[in-house]
């Protein structure tokens, strides 16, 4: 430590170590199953998702349903389709998830965000664009909790003067 004497020398040291750290890690190995399948666990909100991935037609069932018709709503299959959007892999992977809690748009981006990090796990060169599209950060927003004295979270209960 004591060859280090301006902040170009401390420059280099650490960006020395960062190299040898990348160096000693390599390149990402997929992690696959015995089935060829990727797992991972996408949550958003009380929903926790469940989600396979493997090669396929792009058939995409969640609870045992298909996807259309578990989310009926076109938004819901579109927040479920990004990843493959993003990654540019539409109709390359069958996805079988199963998603309990929450309501119907939590479930739909817990299974995104575990589709995204099955994804990138089958095939490491994919989590560029998915980071970047911000898909393997899991959503931390949660709903807040009621306070006593109030008549919701926030909400006062109505003021009366007389």
């Amino acid at each position: 430590m004591s060859d280090i004497k301006s902040l170009d020398d401390l420059k280099s040291a650490v960006s020395g170590t960062a190299a040898v750290a990348v160096a000693e890690a390599g390149p990402r190995e997929p992690v696959r199953d015995a089935l060829g399948r990727s797992y991972a666990t996408g949550k958003r909100k009380d929903a926790v998702a469940r989600v396979w991935v493997k090669p396929g037609s792009g058939k995409i069932i969640v609870n045992g349903k298909e996807m259309n018709v578990y989310f009926a709503r076109p938004v819901l299959q579109l927040i479920v389709n990004q990843p493959f959007g993003v990654a540019g892999v539409e109709g390359q992977f069958d996805v079988y998830a199963t998603v309990a809690g929450g309501g119907l748009s939590g479930q739909a981006g817990a299974v995104k965000h575990g589709i995204s990090k099955a994804l990138q796990l089958f095939e490491p060169s994919l989590r560029a664009p998915l980071k970047a599209a911000g898909f393997l950060t899991r959503d931390s927003r949660v709903v807040e909790r009621k306070k006593y004295g109030k008549a919701k979270a926030r909400r006062s209960f109505q003021f009366s003067k007389r």
